[in-house]
């Protein structure tokens, strides 16, 4: 993607810069993953559940829309069962308390990253700071 990642926009750790994320393009980057979101949850045939939504995970394109990937973790669940427990899986800072204690991603634990994530676009610093 053009312009790599949320992350990479917001924290310029590499010291090569990087973009200067406006307020209009940070509500459009929280406006398209929400989006994307609303896709996976709702609209697929089975609900995918993303289990990572991270700022380096979320990629701007020519036009600075957000384009979720890295689907690595990604799981596919029936709209109507209930999840079954897996061995914790996703990034410290961004993982939900109650998939860390019951072991079960749902499209809550994804609206939870959802919300670390427009944190992070709001404020401009990492869930959890080195």
């Amino acid at each position: 993607m053009p312009h790599g990642s949320i992350d990479k926009a917001l924290h310029h750790d590499d010291g090569g810069g990087g973009v200067l994320l406006s307020w209009e393009q940070r509500r459009n980057v929280a406006v398209g993953l929400a989006s994307a979101l609303a896709y996976l949850h709702q609209e697929c045939e089975q609900q995918v559940i993303h289990r990572d939504i991270k700022s380096s995970n979320v990629m701007l394109d020519a036009n600075f829309n957000a384009r979720l990937g890295d689907f690595g973790l990604a799981r596919l669940m029936d709209h109507d069962k209930s999840p079954v427990s897996t061995l914790t899986a996703g990034t410290r800072g961004y993982l939900e308390p109650e998939y860390l204690h019951y072991g079960k991603a749902t499209e809550k634990t994804d609206v939870f990253n959802y919300g670390i994530v427009l944190l992070e676009l709001a404020c401009g610093r990492r869930p959890i700071e080195r």
